[in-house]
């Protein structure tokens, strides 16, 4: 009796490592609204790490967060680290390339609660008198990063997050003075 319930405990156990291998190994969360300000005054809000502040969704999440500015003050080569509570986590990120009123590509490294990088972009286009942005991220999952989104998706976590934070953008750009 004991070799039969231990030979089951072997099948589900392999099963659920075939279905997590089978899991896809990469995440992408992607997000875009239109903000009424043109891309120059878009692009400083997401150029320089200073003016997160204002509109991350992270940073009200922890407002004792630990928060250290590296490298240049704005553009490649601007790097932000963090230190927070549970919400936040820790980690590090990097200005990787800058292009003004086109877009920012960021270098993510988490230390906390998971370690792990990825990479997040923030694309802006022109229309008219206003600027469609997109926000995204892109990484790959490890085994245990495949298992965790066999329950939950990349997208649910910080989807909302995204638009949060574009909606707080939004509200910055749009209230600034000489817009």
């Amino acid at each position: 009796m004991l070799k039969k319930i231990l030979f089951a405990l072997l099948i589900i156990v392999a099963a659920l490592a075939v279905i997590v291998g089978l899991q896809p190994a990469e995440y992408q969360v992607v997000r875009s609204t239109v903000i009424a300000a043109p891309p120059a005054l878009v692009f400083e809000q997401v150029n320089d790490f200073h003016n997160w502040q204002a509109w991350s969704p992270w940073a009200r999440r922890d407002p004792a967060m630990k928060q250290t500015y590296e490298g240049l003050p704005a553009g490649t080569g601007a790097v932000y680290i963090w230190d927070g509570n549970k919400d936040v986590g820790a980690g590090r990120m990097t200005v990787i390339e800058s292009r003004p009123n086109e877009f920012v590509k960021i270098k993510l490294e988490f230390f906390r609660p998971f370690a792990g990088t990825a990479a997040s972009t923030f694309a802006l286009k022109p229309e008219s008198d206003r600027t469609a942005v997109t926000w995204s991220i892109a990484g790959e999952k490890n085994f245990i990063g495949k298992a965790i989104h066999l329950f939950i998706s990349m997208d649910k976590m910080i989807g909302g997050d995204f638009e949060q934070g574009l909606a707080q953008m939004k509200s910055v750009a749009e209230s600034t003075p000489g817009k």
